[in-house]
């Protein structure tokens, strides 16, 4: 059984509330048709009966609930609550209500914050900033996170090397240039959502052009302090570093490079120094490869809310509907 069939069944043991706030996409519709046919999650579609009937035309949708912002007898009390929340902003209840009729991807969040949701999936035709603004207004950070973070899950075929080829990079989506403390942090963060989503030991290392002093760079300078930090902070991790990919993967080459390191040569959580380079290798892998990813997946945020790809598919949105469906399971 693949990863993402572990996933699913993992999320069906414990159906969860997913809501889907981009019904002006295709996409959505074909996920959420297989979702409630595999019996994955429960589903929300935000809009109105006649475009979710219109956009959902020859899929069975039976099952998923639809809510109108303009008719559902919750909407006032979510206005109510923006603006209690975003009193502080100038928020005020024509404003929220403006923002709530039309910016759908704030009244899935609204009804995440309420209970009336688990969690939310979106980002197949906005931005992850469009996606990860509301969240971070309403939902705000999670209770003993410093900061929110993305990664990638990488499920590589035929691959000797991670968690038999799977793999979480991160940041790869979200944070562009992270300081040492913020990379420290992250690495935490990975490693939580290694464990609680591959159910092996995570094993992290600290990605650079750099393993063991053989360059110097102030780029590596900032990879060997976060590592430092990481392991003062955060003394339970099996983490590492600085390392170049080949060594934080390949057996042969870690003992080689970095003779002794517990990490070097069996990396599964893969960090990486900036957005730049993350979002570079996960897309390598995943073209080259042709290994699934999915992501953005979200850490941090209070409440699981996931970002996709502009480029994904509707299987990649059932996928990550049964991640978000764990994650609301471990909350």
């Amino acid at each position: 059984m693949g990863f993402i069939d572990v996933i699913k069944e993992r999320a069906k043991a414990n159906l969860k509330t997913i809501v889907l706030p981009e019904t002006e996409d295709r996409r959505t519709y074909e996920a959420a048709a297989q979702i409630l046919k595999e019996g994955i999650a429960r589903i929300i579609l935000v809009g109105s009966e006649e475009a979710v009937k219109k956009g959902g035309e020859g899929l069975d949708l039976t099952g998923a609930v639809v809510v109108d912002p303009a008719t559902s007898e919750k909407t006032q009390g979510y206005i109510d609550k923006l603006v209690e929340l975003r009193s502080k902003k100038g928020m005020t209840p024509e404003q929220a209500r403006e923002i709530l009729l039309n910016q759908y991807l704030y009244y899935g969040v609204m009804m995440v914050k309420m209970g009336d949701a688990d969690g939310m999936v979106s980002g197949a035709c906005h931005s992850t900033a469009d996606t990860l603004r509301p969240c971070l207004q309403i939902l705000k950070t999670k209770p003993g996170t410093k900061l929110v973070s993305a990664f990638f899950l990488m499920v590589v075929p035929d691959c000797e090397y991670g968690a038999d080829g799977t793999f979480i990079f991160a940041d790869s989506g979200l944070n562009q240039n992270p300081t040492p403390e913020e990379l420290a942090a992250i690495a935490k963060s990975s490693a939580d959502s290694f464990q609680l989503l591959v159910e092996k030991e995570p094993v992290v290392a600290m990605l650079s052009h750099s393993t063991k002093g053989s360059a110097k760079h102030a780029d590596v300078d900032k990879v060997v302090e976060a590592t430092r930090i990481a392991k003062e902070q955060y003394p339970e991790l099996k983490l590492d570093g600085e390392f170049q990919l080949d060594a934080a993967i390949v057996p042969s080459v870690g003992a080689s490079k970095a003779p002794g390191s517990e990490v070097a040569g069996k990396a599964n959580v893969l960090m990486f120094p900036d957005l730049d380079a993350g979002n570079i290798g996960y897309k390598l892998v995943q073209r080259l490869a042709k290994a699934e990813a999915y992501g953005p997946i979200t850490q941090g945020i209070a409440k699981p809310v996931n970002d996709l790809s502009r480029g994904c598919s509707a299987e990649d949105i059932v996928g990550v509907v049964a991640i978000t469906s764990v994650q609301c399971q471990a909350e």
